[in-house]
């Protein structure tokens, strides 16, 4: 195999290692996400309950969740359209899914302690 200068090959464990520890700060946006859904529309259908000392109205809440959701959700895409462009042993249908669910583990992780 000839060696060739200033070319990376990266191996597929590199993307999984980066989302695990995107997945870090992740928790931050998912928990919101979560505690909306589960405040909001998941109460309003009879499927959770809501929190009695929730009465600030959803409004708030969509406040700090959108700008929250969009700023990890560019940092992640752009980190992994980075590393999509730069690992060409790995398809794409695997890598998205594989990328997606290593980020969602340390949410998983915490959720299932509690």
């Amino acid at each position: 195999m000839p060696v060739v200068k200033n070319e990376r090959m990266w191996k597929p464990a590199v993307p999984v290692v980066v989302n695990l520890a995107l997945g870090i700060p992740a928790v931050v946006p998912l928990f919101l996400v979560w505690y909306f859904l589960v405040n909001g529309p998941l109460a309003t259908l009879g499927w959770t309950v809501r929190d009695p000392n929730e009465n600030d109205g959803m409004l708030l809440w969509l406040v700090i969740i959108v700008p929250v959701l969009c700023l990890f959700g560019l940092i992640w895409g752009l980190v992994n359209g980075w590393m999509r462009r730069r690992t060409t042993a790995v398809r794409a249908t695997w890598y998205w899914p594989v990328c997606t669910a290593a980020t969602l583990v340390p949410f998983f992780a915490l959720l299932s302690q509690s």
